[in-house]
């Protein structure tokens, strides 16, 4: 390995990383493009199967997930996670917007739920909250 592929793979590792699971491949890409700016290296899965899959592989700092999802729900995702004991912030981002499935969403262990359509700014300064509440975290270790 170069000094330069070195480089690179200690600059990666220091990144935090996320999974976004989103079947819509415009909101996907435009979740995608929201983390990378926010710095994160992002994997994005269409499906809860795949989502779930890359999670347990990966441990992400951050997951974004939607609701209504091929194969497994984002329900189930959210369950499977903090079933398995990851401490990976989870926010849903779900079309349903009435109040039941918001606190299900909060009762299963999603950290954050955002509506769609979402403002993106409102969604980038809730991935910055979620950043600092984990750099103050890991500091305190």
């Amino acid at each position: 390995m170069t000094a330069n592929e070195q480089l690179h793979a200690v600059a990666f590792r220091s990144c935090p990383t996320a999974v976004v699971i989103e079947d819509d491949a415009q909101v996907r890409a435009l979740l995608t493009q929201t983390l990378e700016a926010a710095g994160y290296a992002t994997d994005a899965c269409p499906n809860g199967v795949e989502g779930l899959e890359t999670i347990l592989a990966t441990s992400p700092d951050l997951v974004t997930v939607d609701i209504d999802l091929p194969g497994i729900d984002g329900l189930e995702v959210v369950r499977r996670v903090r079933a398995a004991g990851l401490a990976t912030h989870i926010i849903v981002v779900s079309a349903q917007d009435d109040e039941p499935a918001t606190l299900l969403g909060f009762t299963t262990g999603a950290d954050d739920y955002v509506t769609k359509p979402f403002r993106i700014r409102e969604l980038r300064a809730r991935i910055d909250a979620v950043s600092r509440r984990a750099a103050r975290a890991h500091q305190s270790r």
